[in-house]
């Protein structure tokens, strides 16, 4: 399949025509909304409907409008938070004409750090039987994870180009100060995050590295920059590419190799064979079930003595437990088979099944927050290079909405970002 033939196009959304039928469980739907949302500080302005008049609800604060309540309630009803996240994709609700640019994301903001009570206590018992759950298809095995790592990073390389800094770097950057940051500083704030990662790893000349999910080649040129020898490896054939021509360009090709490789195959490789390696926000993309066998590999790569460094988007342990096998507005339309990991599984996972420690972690969820919403501004304000490139209105729409809702998730603090190092005992 062709990169073009992957972009989402007018046919792709023909499923959100189909607004569900409006029923007993809508009219539950907008009865828990109504209530949830009175309890917050937001406003909500609901259009009338023939059987309801409009009315403004909320205790104020970053607002929303929507147009067409029977659709939002109707698509709550039949798929809970991905049919809230459906129901923006067609315009049912929006930020309102004149909004500010962040109004989205600030709006998701309170949902998200209120959002292990937005529903009643006694209705959360029943959760298991009405979420969806993650298709098998996304789990990440060998046979799904090459097409759902295709889903999002083989869409265009030039469409990330729109939105990221100079240094292609898709992970959250590492700032001075989070609260004044700006954009300007994106480029600074990404070598710094990756060299922090490299000195956690021990990097330096003659280290031999494993970097398992290699990006647009970053990192790969900052180690080779300080003299180490690269293996790096992606399942994106469009960041495969791409990262050869950058690495090539930095005067590193002798020193860093590319290649398209599941994780899961180093462990036929020698044992040891490597001094330090490096993962940036790609255990994300393992799923939980497979989250042993990713530390494993590790741990089976690492030479005694050596030392891992990751870098992993994180959220509660409890939350955590009770979403890993929830079907997502996330993982229906942006990362299939995605899984946040806690650092408690991390450090659980790690001793259970190696003899890897996590020795060092840093925390810095405010820092994607900030780069969220660099990001978003970009990619917003790049709306007709994104069309000329063949990506449709609705592809807008959900990728401003995945980027606030990312944004939303950090800034609460109901997600976390965190850069952690594994060291491996010396062998007595």
């Amino acid at each position: 399949m062709t990169v073009t033939e992957q972009r989402p196009s007018v046919d792709n959304w023909q499923h959100l025509a189909e607004v569900p039928p409006s029923g007993t469980g809508a009219r539950i739907a907008r009865r828990l909304f109504r209530t949830a949302i009175n309890r917050l500080d937001v406003t909500v302005h609901l259009a009338a409907t023939d059987k309801h008049p409009a009315e403004t609800i909320g205790r104020g604060g970053p607002a929303i409008h929507v147009h067409r309540p029977d659709e939002l309630f109707a698509r709550l009803a039949k798929d809970q938070l991905i049919g809230f996240g459906e129901s923006y994709l067609t315009g049912a609700w929006d930020e309102g004409l004149d909004a500010a640019p962040t109004a989205l994301g600030d709006f998701l903001t309170v949902l998200a750090a209120e959002i292990t009570d937005l529903v009643p206590r006694p209705l959360q018992a029943l959760r298991s039987f009405i979420v969806t759950r993650v298709p098998r298809s996304q789990h990440g095995s060998r046979a799904n994870t090459r097409s759902n790592i295709a889903h999002h990073y083989d869409l265009s390389n030039d469409l990330f180009r729109l939105f990221l800094d100079p240094t292609l770097s898709y992970s959250s950057a590492l700032f001075d100060d989070p609260a004044t940051a700006t954009a300007r500083d994106l480029v600074a704030a990404q070598h710094r995050k990756i060299d922090r990662l490299l000195d956690q790893a021990g990097v330096t000349a003659g280290t031999r590295l494993l970097e398992i999910g290699t990006g647009w080649g970053e990192l790969a040129i900052r180690a080779a920059a300080r003299g180490a020898v690269v293996h790096t490896i992606t399942l994106s054939s469009e960041q495969l590419e791409l990262a050869r021509e950058r690495i090539a360009a930095a005067g590193h090709a002798d020193r860093v190799e590319v290649e398209l490789c599941d994780y899961r195959a180093l462990l036929d490789a020698p044992a040891g064979g490597y001094d330090a390696v490096v993962s940036v926000e790609m255990i994300e993309a393992v799923g939980w079930q497979y989250w042993p066998t990713y530390f494993r590999t590790l741990d089976h790569v690492l030479a005694p003595g050596g030392r891992v460094a990751i870098q992993a988007i994180t959220m509660p342990h409890d939350r955590m437990l009770a979403t890993r096998d929830t079907h997502t507005f996330i993982t229906k339309y942006i990362f299939p088979g995605g899984a946040l990991p806690s650092v408690r599984a991390i450090e659980e996972t790690a001793a259970r099944t190696t003899g890897l420690r996590v020795v060092d972690r840093l925390a810095f969820g405010a820092h994607y927050a900030r780069t969220l919403e660099c990001w978003d501004a970009a990619f917003t304000a790049a709306a007709d290079d994104v069309t000329a490139l063949g990506f449709d209105a609705t592809f807008r729409r959900m990728w401003h909405f995945y980027l606030e809702y990312s944004r939303a998730g950090f800034a609460s603090g109901y997600i976390d970002d965190h850069q952690i190092t594994l060291a491996k005992e010396v062998e007595r």
